[in-house]
Parts: structure tokens; C-alpha cells; sequence
């Protein structure tokens, strides 16, 4: 085969229909950068959204789980032809709370994988100031240890996590709470549990997470003070929240947890089903569109090789007669669409990176976003140019095996 010769006249033919050639590999460039940005942009989107997600929920979360009544009870009454069948069910009634939670703690702290651990225990309440009422809940909890494991501090906007930990009657709520119950730091409101206990605390800050549900209802106070409003002992715990090294391994690890200390545990992934289909519904219809504008720059190449061939008939029939193999002709066209798919690459990726970069600077200022979500990976990068160099191969291969079957006498005859 001759590489220099087929080489040469792959250039040729690529330069003699520059114009063609040029918007061929404008349509790799075009596809390639939309390839990178758009999986930058949802890549980026994803990562906010898990971040948001994991502010306020645990990788792992250890509770009592209520238990449905079954057949095990009926087991001693077996005999053959028997059906044991039990109508409408009941939950059996358990503690909602972990026994010896501090032995649990323990046995959970041999886990190399776990690298953070924090009690709590959880109510709903009525918030009451004067005659303002607003339904929500408390959380009472080490807040030192919370701030360690989601970063309280950063969603701050009055007061301060060390306020709470330094008074005992004290409470941290949302901001669109406070705005309902119109407090601010220092003022003190009421809450009132369904038992009808009650306990008046002191606002010692006020915090902002942007996610409504979450500002519009949540408080976090210390352990004793939640345990006071559900009269219950100092023992009395109902979560364990837990965070691990790698959040993308939870499973197993949870089963593990569950068998060995009988109580059930949670995942983030779990707690956040609808917001992760949302994650792969996005990527399915990102990469949807990117494969459409790849293959379409393809077919643009392909048509052009096409026409080439049309155009190039005798010529090809000539270089045949005059000892060039079909891998020779073959070889031609794909060297010209390789060469096309490689500048569009170069291109392509010049142009996601810059894109890219320009998204990622326009403000948006809303909640938490305050500049459009936008990663930069390398492997998006390599994903779009092996996308956009096997497009142009497969698009130059399909007529070059055309171009190789062309029957010289036939051509020179005709």
C-alpha cells in the first residue's frame, strides 16, 4: 500500500473541494463542542443538586423501622393442608427510639468506611409567638457535630452554631420561619408538641438553605431540649446519622449495618429517588441530542465522500488501472473524512471549552446559584473527540468501500 501516495491524493481531493471540506468538519466541530458543553453544563447541574441533597440529608441513616404484622406468629399451628392468612395487617408496636445508642455508636466506629457520626433526636412541633403559629420540626442534636458533617455554618445568615451550643435553651431556625413567626435572633418563641408539652427557647441564629421545605419548617436545638418536649429520658435517640469516604458505596454497606445491628438504615440514594430519576432522565436526553448532531455531522461527510466519489469516477478507475489495490482507494477516502473528523475535533474542542467557559460566568444569582453550574472533566473532553473521530471514520469507511469496487474497464469504456 502506498501510504505517501494515498495521502497526498486524500489532501487533493479535500482541497479541491475546500468549501465542502470546510463545512464538514465546521459540522464535527459543532457537534463535538455541543457534546462537551452539554455534558458539562448537566455534569455541573447534577453535582449542585447532589450538594444540595446532601447538605441537609446523611449518606447514611440508622432509625426504628415499624414492623408489619406476618404469618410467623400462626408457624406452631403448621399441619399439612393448612393456609395461614392474615387480613388487614397492623404495624407492631415498637420504640420509635435505638436502645443503648452510645453501644451502637461503638460498634459502628470499627467501620473503616465511616468517617463521621451524629445523634439526634426528632419531633414535630407547633411554633408559636404570640399569636403566630407555623407547624414544622425540631431536631435535637450535638450541633458541633451536625456543623462537622453538613457544614451549618455556611447557611448562616444571623447568629452562629457556637451560640446554640453554649445555651442550653437555645434554637436555630430557618429563615422562612422566622419570617413567618417574625423573629430574629434573640427573641424567643414557644414550642408545643403533640403530648402537649411545651417549652419556651431563645432564637440564637437563623439559617438559609434555599430550600423551602426545609427554611420554612426546620429548627435544630440541643439533644436534651427535644428530649424534655417528647418527656423522654436522656437515653432516648432516634436517628444515627452517619457519613462515609465514598457516598457512591452505601449499599453494601448499609445491608452490613442492618444485619449486624438490627436496625434499619437509609440511604441518601433512597431518601432521594425522585431527584436522582430526574439526574438520568437528564443525561438520557443530554446524550440523545449530542449522538443526533454527531451522527448528523457524520452524514454530512458521508455526502460529501459521496459526492467526491460521484465526481471522481474516472479518476478512481484510472488510479485502479494503473495498480491501486481497493485497500488503496479505501484508504484515500478515509484518510480524507480522518482528516476532516481530526481538524473538527481540534476544533470541537476549542470551541465546548470556550462555551463552556462563557456559560459558566453568567450570574444568575438565584437561591444558591449565584453562576450557572458548569464542570470542566477531562473525560468529557476524551469522550467527544474518540465520539467525533470514529464518526468520521465510519462516514468516510461506508462510500470508500464504494469507491472500492469500481470496475476500471467498465468506467474507461463507459
Amino acid at each position: 500500500m502506498k501510504f505517501g501516495v494515498n495521502t497526498e491524493i486524500a489532501f487533493t481531493y479535500m482541497v479541491s473541494r475546500h468549501r465542502q471540506t470546510i463545512v464538514a468538519a465546521l459540522g464535527v466541530t459543532f457537534g463535538i463542542g455541543m457534546f462537551i458543553f452539554i455534558n458539562s453544563l448537566i455534569s455541573g447541574t447534577n453535582q449542585w443538586s447532589e450538594k444540595i441533597m446532601l447538605s441537609s440529608t446523611p449518606h447514611l441513616r440508622l432509625y426504628t423501622d415499624s414492623r408489619w404484622c406476618d404469618t410467623k406468629l400462626l408457624d406452631k399451628y403448621e399441619s399439612k393442608g393448612t393456609v395461614h392468612l392474615i387480613s388487614n395487617p397492623r404495624y407492631v408496636n415498637t420504640t420509635n427510639n435505638i436502645i443503648n445508642p452510645d453501644n451502637v455508636i461503638q460498634l459502628l466506629s470499627q467501620y473503616e468506611e465511616i468517617t463521621k457520626m451524629s445523634k439526634q433526636v426528632s419531633s414535630n412541633v407547633i411554633y408559636s409567638n404570640n399569636n403566630l403559629q407555623e407547624n414544622g420540626s425540631v431536631v435535637g442534636v450535638n450541633i458541633i457535630e451536625q456543623d462537622d458533617m453538613f457544614d451549618i455554618s455556611s447557611s448562616m445568615i444571623s447568629g452562629s452554631v457556637k451560640a446554640l451550643a453554649e445555651n442550653n435553651n437555645g434554637i436555630i431556625i430557618g429563615a422562612g420561619l422566622s419570617k413567618k413567626l417574625n423573629v430574629k435572633k434573640g427573641d424567643y418563641i414557644t414550642l408545643a408538641t403533640g403530648n402537649g408539652f411545651t417549652k419556651r427557647l431563645q432564637v440564637t441564629g437563623i439559617f438559609k438553605t434555599t430550600v423551602k421545605a426545609v427554611d420554612n419548617g426546620k429548627s435544630y436545638t440541643n439533644v436534651p431540649v427535644v428530649q424534655q418536649l417528647l418527656q423522654k429520658d436522656r437515653g432516648y435517640i432516634t436517628d444515627i446519622y452517619i457519613n462515609i469516604k465514598d457516598y457512591n458505596r452505601t449499599s453494601g454497606l448499609a445491608d452490613k449495618i442492618q444485619r449486624q445491628t438490627g436496625y434499619a438504615v437509609e440511604t441518601w440514594q433512597s431518601t432521594n429517588e425522585q431527584s436522582l430519576a430526574g439526574k438520568k432522565i437528564r443525561d438520557i436526553i443530554a446524550n440523545a441530542v449530542v449522538i443526533t448532531i454527531l451522527l448528523v455531522a457524520g452524514f454530512g461527510i458521508y455526502n460529501i465522500l459521496n459526492m467526491v466519489i460521484y465526481e471522481k469516477m474516472k479518476e478512481i478507475a484510472i488510479l485502479k488501472a494503473t495498480g491501486f489495490q481497493g485497500l488503496d482507494v479505501i484508504s484515500i477516502f478515509i484518510k480524507q473524512a480522518s482528516l476532516i473528523g481530526l481538524v473538527g475535533t481540534i476544533g470541537g474542542l476549542l470551541f465546548g471549552w470556550s462555551v463552556s467557559y462563557f456559560v459558566s460566568r453568567i450570574y444568575l444569582g438565584v437561591g444558591s446559584v449565584t453562576y450557572l453550574p458548569v464542570t470542566f472533566q477531562f473525560k468529557h473532553y476524551a469522550q467527544g473527540s474518540v465520539f467525533g473521530l470514529i464518526t468520521a471514520f465510519l462516514a468516510g469507511y461506508i462510500p470508500a468501500r464504494k469507491a472500492a469496487k469500481v470496475d476500471p474497464i467498465k468506467i474507461i469504456r463507459g
